[in-house]
């Protein structure tokens, strides 16, 4: 065959090449280009039960002319044993061409012949869901893959099917990978020729050593049965049955990562790593503020161990880290980086070192841990006041400065003769503090009236308490929002609320009237813009969907600012 798309292809296909002895055999020879003299090989271990049976298709794909043409037929082994069905023969366009010869294997017959139309056989023989498991015993916290895949053998239908039981994945941190649609594609399955679909893929960190267990996929499959009966154009009438199909359990056996040589600050990363300590700048005055970032790259379990703390002289004055990521997950793994930026502001003058630190990981490919330590940083603080406690080893600008010989004046300004002065003690009774505490209380009578009377009022503002509770609620959630970043469903139920919330208070509205044409139609009264409408339900649009799909960490803190600019442009706008 030349390997052009024109090129002339002439093949044997069967539907098993391992049966019983009272089991049937189906046969074809496929080409596709029209051919003459066709010559079947003998079948001489075999009994042609039907056959032949001779079909065509023609089919335009937009581009060119396909061309299929099949021979088929059915056989029946006539008794156990390996046996070769030797090359069919074609002539076309004047060339001859043969297929390959084909090697079946016939067992015992079976106790109870099954029929090969009943649903429950069809199951069994032909449609096959199974679960693929990248590695069967990695470390802990070491990444692998678990592929679901429905295996359908070609002259078997399924109609539909939809998911009964999601495998549970107890003991690991699981990442779904989205596949972008449902591809059928050719395959084998225990050697034999079969249709496959990929139905989910996931990607598992085990998070504790030992044998743990992923329970299977279950599936509700309508399953197209063929009859005895046919249409009017002579074609077999199929029905159409439902039927629970699982997969295979499997066992994963985590080993724990070795103690030997295990650095005393391992926190857990598994992985290929690169570790960098930066600082945004290295002089500047007191008082002024750079930025240290601590970073971890590469590829590992990334967002399951915490960075290593950055350490600092007292004098300099550190804040609370900004934690980011930027990690993305695919069948491989988790690959790209995390950090920590701390704000520094120096308060003093000097130079002041930040101690090297030290991040450690255990690496997959060699199976040894691994150390990487920072370059020593000196934040040189060119202008401020000295820091000079007895205590204080940091080096202090000038102090390594020769000391020179006592001046005679250098004390003068010590005086060693004092005087004093008599200290008149004034009278309580008039004094002014005598009076303002005879007349305060006096006075503090009317402001508690007024103070009072401003209470009652606003108690009484019942539309306006519940905008204030509402405004305090919305504050309150956001706050919990901000809080729950990275923990992707307590974010969105706390952002979720806030927004709720706020619109009760605003509009005057109850829970039950919070529907999306009714907010819209309660803002667009009050004078919103319609792009800040927009974007208010699609904040409460990405609330629900977040539920049912991946969400980064980045995407939750673009919804989250995004929140509070559009509350702000609410309260502006409405009147």
């Amino acid at each position: 065959m030349a390997q052009d798309s024109d090129a002339v292809t002439f093949q044997a296909k069967v539907s098993k090449k391992r049966l019983a002895l009272n089991e049937r055999l189906r046969i074809d020879f496929q080409m596709n280009r029209d051919g003459d003299n066709f010559t079947p090989p003998s079948f001489s271990d075999f009994i042609v039960v039907g056959g032949p049976n001779q079909s065509v298709s023609n089919s335009w794909d937009g581009k060119r002319r396909k061309f299929t043409k099949i021979y088929s037929y059915f056989l029946a082994p006539k008794k156990m044993g390996t046996f070769t069905i030797n090359p069919a023969k074609i002539e076309i366009d004047g060339v001859d061409f043969q297929t390959t010869a084909i090697t079946i294997k016939v067992t015992k017959a079976q106790e109870k012949p099954e029929n090969p139309n009943d649903p429950d056989y069809i199951v069994q023989e032909n449609i096959h869901l199974v679960t693929e498991v990248s590695k069967s015993s990695p470390y802990l916290n070491e990444p692998i893959t678990v592929v679901y895949k429905l295996y359908v053998a070609p002259r078997t239908g399924i109609s539909n099917y939809r998911e009964l039981e999601s495998p549970k994945f107890n003991g690991f941190w699981s990442q779904s990978i989205d596949d972008r649609g449902v591809r059928i594609q050719n395959g084998t399955y225990k050697g034999e020729e079969y249709r496959f679909v990929t139905l989910r893929k996931t990607v598992l960190y085990p998070q504790k050593t030992g044998a743990l267990v992923i329970e299977p996929l279950s599936l509700d499959i309508t399953v197209d049965v063929p009859t005895n009966r046919r249409d009017i154009y002579g074609r077999q009438v199929s029905n159409q049955v439902h039927r629970t199909i699982s997969a295979n359990t499997r066992t994963i056996n985590v080993k724990a990562l070795p103690e030997a040589g295990k650095p005393a600050n391992f926190t857990g990363a598994v992985g290929d790593f690169q570790f960098n300590v930066t600082t945004s700048k290295n002089s500047l005055n007191a008082t002024e503020s750079l930025q240290a970032k601590i970073e971890v790259s590469g590829r590992g379990n990334l967002k399951l161990f915490q960075l290593p703390k950055l350490t600092t002289p007292s004098t300099l004055e550190v804040y609370d880290p900004e934690h980011l990521e930027n990690v993305r997950t695919n069948a491989a793994g988790m690959q790209g980086q995390i950090s920590d930026t701390y704000t520094i502001v120096p308060q003093y003058k000097g130079k002041f070192p930040i101690p090297p630190i030290s991040f450690s990981y255990f690496d997959l490919e060699t199976e040894t841990y691994k150390e990487i330590t920072s370059q020593d940083i000196v934040i040189n603080v060119i202008e401020g006041p000295i820091y000079a406690e007895a205590d204080n080893n940091l080096p202090i600008a000038g102090s390594g400065e020769q000391v020179t010989a006592l001046d005679a004046n250098q004390f003068a300004s010590i005086k060693t003769e004092t005087s004093f002065d008599l200290e008149e003690k004034e009278a309580f009774l008039n004094s002014p503090m005598f009076w303002t505490s005879l007349l305060g209380p006096l006075l503090a009578i009317p402001l508690a009236l007024l103070y009072r009377r401003k209470r009652d009022e606003r108690d009484a503002d019942v539309s306006g308490n519940r905008k204030r509770k509402a405004d305090r609620l919305a504050k309150k959630y956001l706050s919990a929002a901000k809080k729950a970043l990275g923990q992707k469903e307590a974010f969105y139920i706390a952002l979720e609320k806030a927004l709720h919330n706020y619109l009760k208070g605003r509009l005057s509205i109850e829970t039950s009237d919070l529907s999306k044409d009714k907010i819209t139609s309660l803002l667009t009264e009050r004078g919103v813009e319609g792009v800040v409408i927009t974007d208010f339900e699609a904040l409460l649009e990405n609330c629900d969907l977040a539920r049912y799909t991946p969400i980064t960490t980045v995407t939750m803190q673009q919804d989250y600012e995004k929140s509070a600019t559009t509350i702000n442009l609410i309260d502006k706008q409405i009147t």
